[in-house]
């Protein structure tokens, strides 16, 4: 499994829409510094996914995700595959049993097909909201988090690159 995790909050930039001729949209925006966080861990192979929004990125947050996806998949043996972001380090996480960590090279986000999955939330579920709370926010987050987590079709159509299901 691929594993990352993602920022959403009450910032959000307009983006372009679909409207019809001669109608401009009207999208609110709002500058407020206000966060939560999805973990989130993907299996190329068969689409399955576990997401997990928790209220900050550390490594005790880390360590509630691992031991989450641990119960999740307790007759399975995962190999986690992440980046080396701080709260991934070896130090202070407390690794399952049924879990081995492997760091993907430095500055590479583009070998994380988690990357992907993110981009696909945002655009589906984020673009041009203007939430009036982060509990709006986690709503929708856990909307979009039930979503993938019940179609592994999807998840897998967007993580399952040739390079990664033809070597695994």
């Amino acid at each position: 499994m691929f594993q990352d995790e993602v920022r959403f909050g009450r910032i959000n930039k307009p983006r372009k829409c679909w409207a019809p001729a001669k109608v401009r949209p009207i999208v609110k925006s709002r500058i407020i510094r206000q966060y939560t966080y999805s973990y989130g861990a993907f299996s190329p192979l068969d689409g399955i996914c576990d997401l997990l929004i928790l209220p900050t990125m550390n490594i005790q947050a880390m360590n509630i995700f691992l031991e989450e996806l641990s119960k999740r998949h307790k007759d399975e043996f995962i190999l986690l595959i992440c980046d080396k972001a701080p709260n991934h380090s070896t130090k202070g996480i407390k690794i399952p049993e049924n879990i081995i960590i492997f760091h993907l090279p430095p500055y590479s986000p583009e070998l994380n097909p988690s990357e992907n999955m993110w981009d696909e939330m945002r655009e589906k579920y984020f673009v041009n909201y203007a939430f009036n709370s982060i509990d709006a926010v986690e709503d929708k987050l856990v909307e979009a988090s039930l979503f993938y987590e019940s179609n592994p079709e999807i998840v897998k159509s967007i993580t399952g690159w040739d390079w990664i299901v033809n070597t695994l």
